[in-house]
């Protein structure tokens, strides 16, 4: 029992975990959106919601901030930022660029055909590692949704190097302390094809754009029942995973909450890095993020729940016994490094985690402080009367 305490304790120790500004606001699915009175209606709300969440949890310190809905002015908005930072005890975190919003984008932004729109996605690349250089964030997270969908209607190699290009420039502009994330995704809203469609792209993009870049894998964004944690696996291998969008999925990319629907596939995710290398390291080489849509349940609640899931996770992939399972998995004793493996899955690590809450001055059970706490009550006044617009876009 002391080993297992010890183990989670030092993994704990270090865990840390980014959440999305967009989380706590009233976003919703492709198809519109249901609205809650309690959701943020501004920055400064969604800087409140994340404090509370750190408060609670103590390992959600920064709040990824995406430039379209939260710095529309760019660098101007920076003063107002660290304001909200130092009132609310919360870190700006990664900076996501916005790339799929604009009426311009309707044929791609970056691998658009025509040079005046790819250059105006570039600007605001540029403007969106500036806020970060600024900010002092590490991260630029890159999501290109370019794509198209009927077959001979865009030139695949041309789109190549019209991105290629791009992310050089973007690459080239970056600080020396910050990294590019290219992210990767299947199909959505292309159904043809998707300029950045898997993380063999992803990878031979970060390459040409330069030695700070690296490959965000999205949880949600993979064909069903493809093997994530052997992406995890070869890209901790060529010292090119950056980081992680967590989230779950029955289908496609449903942003459901993280480990609702399949927690055993994060816990191999977790194995994965935990076994590549010491935790203490990997976990501050590479960015744990959750990116969800919280379109039924509860804003707050969501994300308090999220948070949680993943430190129990990554408490039990801390407790597997990486030096008996490689000698397990060198004798080719099948049923014996799979036990071991399952082992450290089956653990209900809870009480240890609340042990180490305790520990820490933090709440055992952060989502029954939260209900105790007063707050949702609170801002669902305050709020319910800005909520009650109509609203049908995602964001």
């Amino acid at each position: 029992m002391q080993e297992k305490s010890e183990r989670i304790y030092r993994a704990l120790d270090i865990f840390r975990i980014e959440i999305p500004s967009w989380g706590f606001a009233n976003t919703g699915t492709r198809f519109g959106k249901f609205l809650q009175p309690a959701a943020a209606t501004n920055l400064e709300e969604k800087f409140a919601d994340a404090g509370m969440v750190h408060r609670l949890t103590g390992i959600a310190p920064s709040l990824a901030l995406h430039v379209e809905w939260d710095l529309p002015d760019g660098a101007a908005d920076i003063p107002a930022i660290r304001k909200l930072e130092k009132a609310h005890g919360i870190q700006a975190g990664s900076i996501n660029p916005n790339l799929f919003q604009s009426q311009d984008y309707k044929f791609g932004s970056i691998c658009n055909p025509n040079p005046a729109i790819r250059e105006k996605a570039l600007q605001h690349l540029l403007i969106s590692v500036e806020v970060g250089r600024q900010l002092g964030g590490r991260d630029l997270s890159m999501w290109v949704s370019d794509g198209s969908n009927y077959p001979g209607t865009q030139s695949i190699r041309r789109r190549i190097e019209w991105m290629q290009e791009i992310l050089q420039k973007v690459h080239a502009a970056l600080g020396p302390d910050q990294r590019m994330l290219i992210e990767y995704k299947p199909f959505e809203p292309a159904f043809y094809h998707t300029d950045i469609a898997d993380w063999g792209m992803a990878l031979e993009l970060a390459r040409d754009a330069g030695p700070q870049a690296r490959v965000l894998v999205d949880t949600g964004h993979h064909y069903q029942s493809q093997n994530i944690e052997q992406i995890v696996a070869w890209l901790l291998h060529l010292n090119m995973l950056g980081g992680f969008h967590f989230n779950d999925r029955r289908y496609a990319d449903d942003d459901l909450t993280l480990g609702s629907i399949d927690p055993y596939q994060v816990f191999r995710i977790f194995h994965e890095i935990l076994s590549d290398a010491p935790a203490s390291r990997k976990a501050a080489d590479i960015a744990f993020m959750i990116d969800q849509s919280h379109n039924l349940k509860g804003k707050l609640e969501a994300m308090i729940q999220s948070v949680c899931t993943a430190q129990e996770l990554y408490a039990r992939a801390a407790l597997i016994n990486h030096e008996r399972l490689a000698e397990l998995q060198q004798s080719c004793k099948l049923v014996e490094a799979e036990e071991c493996f399952r082992a450290a899955f089956w653990e209900d690590v809870r009480p240890l985690v609340r042990a180490w809450r305790k520990a820490r001055n933090l709440p055992e059970d952060p989502l029954q402080a939260l209900a105790e706490s007063g707050y949702l009550e609170r801002i669902t006044q305050e709020r319910r009367e800005k909520n009650t617009g109509s609203g049908t876009s995602y964001a």
